[in-house]
């Protein structure tokens, strides 16, 4: 039997940081995916900056799971090398937070029905941000994203073979719906070697976010199966029951429809998607 911890995107509850912790102590969640602090992107913050977070942190005895970073989340038209500076700023960042993992994306390809001409280009950016990071020590987490080239699981799986351990899986089951990809059994039998954390949030056959269970993203399902692992596996929650302050800088397009206020605060959705999940895994 697998012990689920939680972690969350702590900026959907609020953008002070001081009242996500707030969120997080609440919530009984122990980890945060830091993204946001005080209105700034994480990818953004001064080292002085990350060093007053985690001192907030460790003074109520919480930790940082993974650097949420947009690490990836550009086009292939976008000046590579100088998207490293980004890397070697953020990676300096997950030091500070003492946490080895970065999320990061496989960039965005100008067509992803012919996604396989653009292949050679994403290999060699992702093998620049894999050896700008090495130094670092940290671990590259690959999240499943729409627009990208691991938009779906071929590309996912590409990644995961191509670089052998080099890049780990964050499996993202809402992500992958809106990609029309059918999260089990399809993509999770295809990618379940190499899953080494979730991002949880449920999807409805309309595309719109949901809590856990309550879409189409087979999310009990998958937990059911992960629970006969006998390790830790970490769950980070992202609501996205409410459009929150910063969420249209994190999607390429601005565009942020599936997402459709359902609580009347960005506090309610956060503790509305957290119960969620919880539920799911009582139920086990």
């Amino acid at each position: 039997m697998a012990k689920f911890e939680l972690s969350a995107f702590t900026d959907e509850y609020s953008q002070d940081f001081t009242k996500q912790i707030e969120g997080m102590l609440a919530n009984g969640i122990k980890y945060t995916e830091i993204r946001g602090v005080n209105g700034t992107n994480v990818a953004k913050l001064t080292v002085d900056e990350a060093k007053e977070a985690k001192k907030m942190l460790d003074a109520n005895g919480l930790k940082v799971w993974s650097v949420g970073s947009p690490l990836g989340k550009k086009k292939l038209t976008d000046d590579i090398n100088k998207h490293m500076d980004e890397v070697k700023h953020v990676c300096e960042l997950a030091n500070i937070f003492e946490t080895p993992r970065i999320r990061v994306f496989s960039f965005y390809v100008p067509d992803t029905k012919n996604i396989a001409q653009y292949r050679e280009q994403v290999m060699d950016n992702m093998n620049k941000m894999l050896e700008t990071s090495k130094p670092y020590g940290v671990i590259l987490c690959h999240e499943n994203e729409k627009g990208i080239y691991g938009e779906k699981v071929e590309g996912c799986l590409d990644i995961m073979k191509t670089f052998n351990g080099g890049y780990k899986c964050i499996f993202d089951p809402a992500n992958f719906v809106q990609a029309d990809v059918t999260t089990y059994p399809d993509a999770f039998e295809q990618l379940k070697d190499y899953i080494y954390y979730m991002h949880i949030k449920d999807c409805r056959p309309d595309k719109t976010i949901a809590p856990a269970g309550k879409g189409i993203g087979m999310i009990p399902e998958i937990l059911r199966e992960l629970n006969k692992r006998d390790e830790t596996i970490v769950l980070t929650l992202e609501p996205h029951l409410r459009v929150f302050a910063g969420l249209a800088n994190l999607e390429e397009s601005g565009s942020t429809t599936e997402i459709v206020d359902q609580y009347p605060t960005s506090e309610a959705a956060f503790n509305a998607a957290t119960n969620a999940l919880k539920g799911v895994i009582a139920s086990l």
